[in-house]
Formats: structure tokens, sequence, C-alpha cells
């Protein structure tokens, strides 16, 4: 459903999604500055408002950091980019699972690329390691920490002191790099 609200005087357009299997709001800024939020459903419309509105320097600073990048190459990837790079990118993913794993000797069953928009991986309860085919573009640090997060998901399926502790152990620095993330610094290196 196509919504407005104003922010600082301006006018922004969103679009509010009603999920049966959402937990939580959740608001997402995409590459082409395309604004959603998903919430419950059931849940009012005015309290998504009002997450928008706490959110309000968030949302902008996702809208500006995706705006720099308009026309350019590393926000035009495409259905035909992940056919040509998910195997590489499965490559990458389990020469690091390994590495990392030597570590930890944790079980998992497989390992998955896939296309997706807004994550950039994931570890199932059957122990599936999922990651984004875009892991291949990121600068080394980002996409080991991206492969150690979910590594230790396998352990710990949640994100308490445990499972911090396990990723520390291999990226000391995850604080860092998490902060990158969310302020949107994650860049992507040219194709």
């Amino acid at each position: 459903m196509q919504k407005q609200i104003t922010l600082q005087n301006k006018t922004v357009a969103y679009t509010l999604r009603k999920s049966r299997r959402a937990k939580r709001m959740r608001l997402a800024v995409y590459c082409n500055g395309a604004v959603v939020i998903t919430t419950p459903y059931g849940l009012q419309e005015t309290i998504a408002e009002r997450f928008i509105r706490e959110k309000t320097d968030w949302l902008f600073s996702k809208i500006a950091f995706f705006k720099q990048f308009q026309g350019k190459l590393a926000s035009r990837h495409s259905k035909e980019d992940y056919l040509k790079y998910k195997d590489k990118a499965l490559a990458l993913a389990q020469e690091r699972v390994e590495f990392f794993n030597q570590q930890y000797s944790f079980f998992y069953n497989v390992i998955r690329i896939k296309d997706q928009k807004t994550r950039w991986g994931s570890c199932s309860k059957k122990n599936n390691l999922n990651f984004n085919y875009k892991i291949l573009f990121l600068l080394a640090p980002l996409r080991d920490y991206i492969i150690v997060h979910e590594l230790c998901h396998l352990k710990e399926f949640n994100h308490s002191m445990k499972f911090w502790k396990l990723v520390a152990k291999m990226i000391p620095n995850y604080l860092e790099i998490r902060k990158n993330f969310k302020s949107g610094d994650t860049v992507l290196s040219i194709l």
C-alpha cells in the first residue's frame, strides 16, 4: 500500500507492507531509493508512522547514501550478474567457511548462494548457510564478517553475548564493521 509522510518539511513516499510472518517492524531503504516498512499483520498504521518518524535521521542518511550511486554500476546488479557470478561467490563462501570453521568446528549442511535484495547472509535452523552473491564484491573484512557471523549462528541461533564472543574470536573488530554496515558504508567493488 503506497503512502506518504512528511518529515522535516519533506514528503517521503513509502510502501506499507503487512505480513503475517513479521514479528516486528522493519524499515528498509533500497538502492533505488524506495522506502518500505514491513509490519506484523494487524498493527495500526499510526504505530508504523511513529516508527518512521523515530527513524527520520537514519532514513534520510540512507536515502542520501543511495542517491550518490544513482546511475553507477554499484547499484546495477541484475539477474544476469547473479547467474554470472554465483559460482565464484559459492567457491569463495565455501573456502572462507572452511577457513574459519577450522577454529570453530561447527556442523553445517549446505552452503547456498542467493540473489537477495535486503540480506547479506542467513543461517537456517537446518544448519544451512546462505549468502548473497554480492559478497563477492565486498571488501575482504566485510565479507569475512558476514561469513563468520552466519557461521557462529550454527552454535548460537541468536545475538546474545555468547554469540558475539564467538564472532570476536575471529573478527575482533566486529563492532566497527557492524557500525559500517548500519551506517551504509558497505562499499562494493566495481565489477
